[in-house]
């Protein structure tokens, strides 16, 4: 489809394991291809033969990791949001994701996993939260979630 969306990350040879692992955890997920350096391909980092890419998508999302090099690293400037219906929504990713993560980036629904991706682990209904007509509770539920790591929803809920 022309101008459709695919996200890149940007690895620095584990692309293939980052993907492995994404796909674990995302239900509705998979590999839908791998792309080997070429011979001649840059040697400098990278050995002909193994990934340059690896396509997957994660519940219908769609992703490449580029085995690029350590020039670059993640930071938590761009973050991927999980909206979670309920507490055992937000339990599970949260649990999977801060495997191996940092556990310095987990403030405020945010998380970076062990590959240092940063995600949000939100729960589906604190925006309406926010910008609904109570405007004393959004203040309460805004202050709640700024002390949280994990999002507690009904801690939230009843700001």
């Amino acid at each position: 489809m022309p101008g459709s969306l695919v996200t890149c990350l940007w690895f620095d040879g584990n692309a293939a394991e980052a993907a492995e692992y994404y796909v674990s955890i995302f239900p509705n997920s998979k590999i839908t291809s791998r792309q080997a350096y070429p011979e001649g391909g840059n040697e400098q980092h990278h050995s002909a033969g193994k990934d340059l890419t690896v396509e997957f998508e994660l519940n219908g999302h769609k992703f490449v990791g580029l085995n690029g090099g350590p020039m670059f690293k993640f930071n938590p400037a761009v973050s991927f949001q999980i909206m979670c219906k309920d507490q055992a929504e937000i339990d599970y990713y949260w649990d999977k994701l801060k495997e191996g993560g940092d556990p310095e980036a987990q403030r405020c629904s945010w998380v970076a996993d062990k590959f240092g991706l940063s995600w949000q682990v939100v729960y589906e209904n604190f925006p309406k939260i926010l910008g609904g007509q109570d405007k004393e509770r959004a203040n309460r539920a805004m202050a709640k979630m700024m002390g949280m790591k994990k999002l507690i929803v009904d801690e939230l809920e009843n700001a």
